[in-house]
């Protein structure tokens, strides 16, 4: 129990900082999204500014709305004091995940790296999408462990950007690789990451039996 608690307060501090971090820097510090913009060379279509940037903002703050209601839902007191809560809880995440990927659905063909990072993201949303509905289907079936399983894995790709830019920032600046390079990299080491992580983690903390925590 202490090992899941550890866990839990670190996942809680990480999605908290990394909530106000993406708003800050999406909707205060850079509302033009002039930094990340500036990385986007060679691209075929012509990105229309205004509607570009009003899905970003929409990708940005549904993102930031699933991994906070993702986190919730993990709380065992949470449950306990209202399942009826949890559930509808579970329901704005999955619907928050659904805005997420229909907006980086738009926002892909204009990926930094060309098509080949674009269909990466397409690949990464669809994997997302069928994730969270799995997850769905199971608690529709009252299998409640596997349903929090799935949900663990699924909540994992809330940490997408971050792990994108991670290694992308360690590839750029640790190794000299070129940005795009790196950019691409980081979204296809991503995808691996974010598909083996949830599992490792189901495994060695015994999540299988019960991976919530009183808070």
């Amino acid at each position: 129990m202490n090992k899941r608690k550890i866990f839990y307060g670190v996942l809680a501090c990480v999605s908290i900082l990394f909530i106000l971090y993406a708003l800050l820097d999406n909707f205060i510090i850079d509302p033009g999204a002039e930094g990340f913009l500036s990385h986007k060379t060679g691209l075929k279509r012509e990105i229309h500014l205004p509607a570009w940037l009003s899905v970003m903002r929409i990708h940005v703050a549904f993102a930031c709305i699933a991994m906070a209601a993702g986190l919730v839902n993990f709380s065992n007191r949470v449950f306990q004091k209202s399942r009826k809560f949890h559930r509808i809880n579970g329901y704005l995440y999955m619907v928050s995940v659904i805005l997420v990927v229909i907006t980086s659905g738009y926002m892909a063909p204009y990926a930094t790296g060309g098509k080949v990072t674009s269909m990466a993201f397409n690949t990464l949303n669809l994997i997302w999408l069928f994730i969270t509905v799995t997850a769905l289907v199971q608690i529709k079936k009252k299998q409640v462990i596997r349903h929090r399983n799935w949900m663990i894995r699924s909540y994992a790709f809330c940490f997408t950007n971050l792990l994108i830019h991670l290694i992308t920032s360690v590839l750029q600046q640790g190794f000299g690789v070129e940005y795009a390079l790196s950019y691409t990299v980081g979204v296809y080491g991503a995808i691996v990451l974010l598909l083996i992580v949830p599992n490792i983690l189901i495994r060695t903390m015994k999540m299988t039996r019960k991976i919530t925590v009183d808070l």
